[in-house]
């Protein structure tokens, strides 16, 4: 074979080495791309070249025009017609000032000199009666001198929008252009207004309508500018932040200003009113659109304007057609506020939208005052209110959607970390918190008028209006633009939104404002029960126009007393469901059973499960209407606040604003609602739904628990098909609880945030089975941590004089803290100085705890008392925190309670009401005060409801508290003592004692107590329980002993069995017991006379009978 040659030839005649396919074809493309970018710059600059070849011609025409203008203006002395005016003067003005003025956006001292010389020619000629020099004769002349007329009166309005954009009265040397303004807007108003024309005859009247009409209609179109040239102006005035805004003060040429910018800003909204054809029919929509986004957008509207000059803004024709267009077109307004500029905006105020200063400028404007309010007149014009309340619902229901997609919660709070939106707040916000929150409250400010009861007054008086008028429609209520009348539910929406528009703004009171409106309006609440109970109880889901207004009344009489027929037959019935999960877990025969917290009217069957499990709302919010979720969150928040403040009298007695069957209908709709919610994924619309209805539904079981109205049933009824086992949601709870911030309570939604927000959906037994899980748990994770090795490894020994044991405890456990929770050996000193024999395989221990807490609690003792009730309930002395160590002796019973809880030992004590409710994180309210004082609570009462004048009876806002024989006086309120009590304050006297005696005054002993209860146990398994469960839980349950029980789980050790004859006797006397006697027995094994809640089973330790052998020797 040939060697290959070392040179190949190119048949190209080249001599470089060959070049591949592909770099060939990429050099070819790049060589193409480099011509065609050539063309390109060529092309370009020629077309620059041409521009500013145009530019630079134009400008010297320009000026040339402004020179021999001037001249001509300043020569001409002679008569001007209109017709002069026109071709010499206004047409070569409007050139120039174009070129030289408007396309730059820059008014120099040249061209505004010639600018007010021409304004004032123009001013003298449209005053004059000669027809032949008034300029207006032109737009009434032929068909040319209108066209041209009327092009350069459009031109003129646009220069003058332009000047009146450019005016700045609060910067230094203005007075020019102020001047200048003034006479732009007087031009334009005189150009607008038929009446201010001279020259006008019967026979041209048409044609001069006409013209003004076409003017306005381009006035309020974009192309005139005047409407962003307004808002610029505006927006440059003063403002005041003070919620009490004082009237702004103003020289005459700025009041003529801004009179004259507000007069042309609503004559094209005026226009509205007549019966205008197309095409300037789409001008006028125009214009309200502009009075919309560029007007109402602007922040403090009304605190920016003379106040002579609202009732202008106000009134029907002006905010009429807004409310219109906004009802019409309001997907694509909104979205044009979204892009609004806000470029030249002050960065503190971009944190809240336009659509935000939009809302509360049309609430400012429309109910500004109770007398703009309540100014209606005839049905007819009820239709504004209407349109009134949905325009501010749709506007409140877009800020709520950028407040959550720029990172705020209901709560006032930005997590802009976690935000979807790109929304970052301003650093000069981030670095002046406190003129954040003034910007908030100021604009919360706006809002004022829908927190008034003539407000809500007002509308339910249209609503009832409507609904006794045949003109009234059904219409679908989410058709918010077509609805003619007024409706419950749409005054529902709007105070819905209402509310979470104040919790996201003012975090510090919430909606506290519109709270206290609805709460205490007559009716309101009951009429929103009426239209949910009658949607859920007796009709469609779906529907509420028709049941509210009694479409049904035969139909739905029969559903309801179908329906008490089988709530009554369930209160009648057996106790088979409750029976068999109470059997299950205490081995209990049916007739032995009884319950601590029932009454014989409530007893529990299978079929009230059914009654109380509300079919509309098995699905939680996601199952129900849009329509009934805004009615549901309307509801709970308002009832939630009432129910604070209602006490019992008013509640069980009286029973108002409901009666105790509506109590218990609120309730399982409350407990079905919440428990489906939980239990499925909610999302973030529903999530103030679920946050007011937890609320409620927690503040109507406390309520039950403290004093019973409901069968026990509804509470456990939404759980019964889908209740899962108690190790699967004790983990669950133990993750969520371990994970989740308090915040984010409904972050989550699987059956561990149900046990977390109710746990009463669970039977008591097996809430106390949970919490022995929970236990366990941690006795694993603790040896998985090494804290527990082996037997008696980490163990705790310590030595107990009789005599001292609760200083001897306090001395040598109370530092040690978590560490309580390992084992404890404990040797005993008698009186005499000898140690006891014996060994401590935990009944010694089990022997210490009940006798130091015998002892430290007993009222002798000085650091717990005991109520003034017939329970004689433990509480904390309010005479201890003047004892040595008293407060952390307090802290120290609160470990001890914690290790007999960790370890499953009773102690035969009970604590107040008032007391667990601390303990378990829960606030305490006025009719709790009943289970702490009942002599002060009746007093209290007697004072509440005192129908002469409260001064008669002497008092002040002090209490008296007595401590080793001093007494001491504290003030309820600063400067207390020097404030009699009187009629109108006795409301905040009584609530302000029941707060010192139920919070204030033992807070410090509870916290304590608190501290040292939660080095043990944790504050999540705290809250499975109420306060008498909680009781329960320690002392263990009231009934008799189970006999069987205890002897299916007793020890036999040294020799004895179960057969054994010793053994069988036993149980024989046992048996033979009185309950007393059984009681006895076991406080004498056991140190507590009460068996363990879920049986012997878990006694700690276990009962166990020991055989002793007694060797002796014969005596000889």
């Amino acid at each position: 074979m040939d060697e290959p040659r070392k040179h190949q030839v190119s048949l190209r005649g080249a001599s470089a080495k060959e070049i591949s396919r592909d770099a060939l074809l990429e050099k070819v493309s790049q060589e193409r791309e480099q011509r065609n970018y050539a063309r390109k710059a060529a092309s370009a600059a020629i077309f620059i070249q041409r521009v500013w070849r145009s530019y630079s011609v134009t400008r010297k025409v320009a000026m040339k025009f402004q020179e021999e203008w001037e001249s001509l203006v300043k020569n001409q002395d002679e008569f001007m017609t209109g017709k002069f005016i026109s071709s010499s003067v206004v047409r070569p003005f409007i050139f120039f000032i174009t070129c030289l003025s408007m396309r730059h956006r820059k008014i120099l001292a040249r061209e505004l000199k010639c600018m007010h010389t021409c304004f004032k020619i123009l001013l003298e000629s449209i005053a004059s009666t000669d027809s032949r020099k008034n300029i207006c004769s032109l737009i009434v002349g032929t068909t040319e001198e209108r066209r041209t007329s009327m092009y350069q009166a459009q031109k003129l309005i646009s220069l003058c929008s332009f000047i009146l954009s450019e005016c700045d009265t609060s910067r230094a040397g203005s007075q020019d252009i102020v001047i200048l303004a003034s006479l732009a807007l007087h031009l334009v108003v005189i150009l607008t207004d038929l009446k201010s024309w001279k020259i006008v005859s019967d026979d041209s009247t048409t044609d001069a309508y006409a013209a003004v009409k076409s003017l306005v209609c381009f006035m309020g179109n974009s192309r005139s500018g005047l409407y962003i040239s307004l808002r610029r102006y505006i927006w440059k005035l003063d403002v005041s932040f003070s919620p009490k805004v004082k009237s702004i003060v103003q020289t005459d040429d700025e009041f003529l200003i801004t009179a004259s910018s507000i007069t042309l800003a609503i004559r094209p909204l005026s226009m509205i009113a007549f019966n205008v054809t197309s095409p300037s029919q789409f001008d006028m929509h125009s214009a309200a659109e502009q009075y919309c986004l560029y007007l109402l957008t602007i922040p403090w509207l009304t605190q920016r304007l003379p106040a002579v000059l609202l009732p202008a803004l106000k009134h029907k024709s002006t905010l009429s057609p807004c409310l219109q267009i906004l009802l019409i077109s309001r997907d694509n307004i909104v979205r044009k506020m979204s892009d609004i500029d806000q470029s030249s905006m002050d960065c503190s105020l971009k944190v809240i939208p336009p659509v935000g200063w939009a809302l509360s400028n049309i609430i400012s404007l429309f109910a500004g005052s109770e007398n703009d309010f309540l100014d209606s007149g005839a049905l007819k014009q009820d239709q504004e209110y209407v349109s009134y309340i949905h325009v501010v619902t749709i506007l409140a229901d877009n800020l709520l959607a950028w407040l959550h997609n720029a990172g705020w919660n209901e709560k006032g709070n930005q997590n802009l970390e976690g935000s979807d939106g790109d929304y970052e707040l301003p650093v000069s916000m981030q670095e002046n918190g406190t003129a954040y929150g003034s910007l908030k409250t100021s604009f919360l400010e706006l809002f004022r008028p829908v927190c008034q009861q003539w407000h809500l007054k007002k509308l339910l008086e249209i609503s009832k209006r409507y609904a006794h008028t045949d003109e009234a429609n059904i219409i679908p209520p989410n058709n918010l633009e077509c609805l003619g009348n007024l409706e419950l539910l749409d005054i529902a929406y709007f105070y819905s939104y209402m509310l979470r528009i104040f919790a996201a703004f003012n975090p510090m009171i919430g909606p506290l404002p519109v709270l206290n409106m609805l709460s205490f309006n007559p009716g309101f609440l009951g009429n929103v029960w009426g239209v949910l109970e009658s949607s859920i109880f007796h009709g469609d889901i779906h529907t509420f126009g028709d049941t509210y207004h009694g479409t049904s009344k035969v139909s739905g009489k029969k559903k309801e007393v179908d329906f008490d027929k089988k709530l009554k037959q369930a209160n009648k019935d057996g106790v088979n469901k409750w029976v068999n999960i109470l059997h299950k877990f205490t081995g209990k025969s049916r007739t032995e059973v009884d319950f601590a917290d029932s009454t014989d009217d409530y007893q529990v069957d299978e079929d009230s499960f059914d009654v109380w499990d509300l079919e509309p709302l098995r699905h939680g919010p996601q199952g129900i209407s849009k329509d009934m979720s805004c009615l549901l969150h309307l509801f709970c928040s308002t009832y939630s606040h009432l129910l604070l403040v209602l006490d019992d009298i008013e509640f069980y007695e009286k029973q108002v604003p409901f009666t105790l069957e509506q109590q218990r209908r609120i309730a399982s709709v409350l407990n079905t609602l919440v428990y489906n919610g939980l239990s499925s994924s909610v999302d973030q619309q529903n999530g103030s739904l679920m946050s007011s209805a937890i609320r409620c539904l927690h503040l109507m079981y406390e309520r039950d628990c403290r004093h019973q109205f409901c069968p026990p049933g509804l509470w456990l009824s939404p759980a019964k098909r889908s209740r899962p086992p108690i190790a699967v949601a004790a983990r669950t709870h133990e993750v969520l609880s371990a994970n989740m911030k308090p915040e984010d309570a409904l972050a989550v939604h699987s059956m561990g945030s149900v046990v977390t927000c109710m746990p009463h959906v669970f039977p008591f037994e097996e809430r106390v089975q949970m919490f022995r899980e929970f236990i366990n748990m941690d006795k694993v994770s603790r040896k998985m941590a090494g804290e527990v090795a082996g037997p008696g490894s980490r163990s705790v020994e310590i030595v107990i004089r009789r005599g001292h044991i609760v200083e001897d405890g306090f001395q040598q456990l109370n530092s040690l803290g978590s560490r309580l929770k390992s084992s404890i050996h404990v040797s005993f000193v008698s009186e005499c100085g000898l140690p006891e024999a014996g060994l401590d395989y935990g009944g010694l221990s089990k022997e210490f705890l009940t006798d130091i807490s015998k002892a430290a609690f007993a009222p002798e003792y000085g650091l717990f008392s005991q109520t003034s009730t017939s329970d004689g309930l433990l509480i904390p002395n309010a005479a201890a925190k003047y004892l040595e160590n008293g407060i952390q002796m307090i802290e120290f019973l609160g470990r001890v309670v914690g290790k007999a809880l960790y370890e499953g030992i009773l102690l035969d004590y009970s604590f107040s009401h008032v007391f667990v409710q601390k303990l378990l994180g829960r606030y305490s309210f006025l009719d709790e005060l009943s289970t702490l004082d009942l002599e002060l609570y009746r007093n209290l009462m007697y004072v509440k409801h005192y129908e002469g004048d409260v001064t008669e009876l002497c008092l002040d806002f002090t209490v008296t508290e007595e401590s080793f024989g001093k007494c001491h006086v504290i003030e309820l309120k600063p400067g207390g003592k020097d404030v009699c009590v009187t009629n109108e304050n006795k409301m905040q006297y009584v609530h302000a004692m029941a707060d010192y005696k139920l919070n204030r005054q033992i807070l410090p002993f509870s916290n304590a107590f608190y501290r040292g209860l939660t080095d043990l146990i944790s504050p999540s398994w705290l809250k499975l329980f109420n306060a008498s469960e909680f009781n329960q839980l320690l002392s263990g349950g009231d009934h008799d002993i189970d006999v069987d029980d205890l002897r299916n789980n007793t020890r036999y050790t040294g020799g004895y069995s179960e057969g054994s004859r010793t053994i069988k006797l036993f149980w024989e006397v046992m048996k033979d017991f009185e309950p007393k006697e059984r009681c006895m027995l076991l406080k004498f094994v056991t140190s507590c006379s009460r068996a363990p809640l879920l049986g012997f089973k878990y006694l700690q330790p276990s009962f166990t009978i020991h055989k002793v052998v007694y060797h002796y020797q014969k005596a000889s």
